[in-house]
């Protein structure tokens, strides 16, 4: 996978598990990239991760936007948003 400077970084959480410092992206941003990358994973795979997540109540669809808007996919995810808010 390509990813630019910004898009690389962008979502990135740092967690603590023991002693050791592990950098995680954050759901919102891992469903971008389903998108982002919706023709080698699937668009099945992007709607389930993206109605996993509103069903689970853990995401802001901002913060989707937000990240889409990054990886250059914000109109591809925008209609899917309508659609599971």
């Amino acid at each position: 996978m390509r990813y630019s400077v910004e898009s690389l970084a962008a979502g990135v959480e740092e967690h603590k598990v023991e002693r050791t410092t592990i950098r995680v992206t954050s759901i919102e941003k891992t469903v971008a990239d389903c998108f982002k990358f919706r023709n080698k994973v699937g668009l099945d795979v992007a709607l389930e991760a993206l109605r996993d997540a509103r069903r689970d109540k853990k995401i802001l669809p901002d913060e989707i936007r937000r990240y889409a808007s990054v990886n250059r996919v914000a109109n591809v995810v925008r209609p899917y948003l309508e659609a599971v808010a």
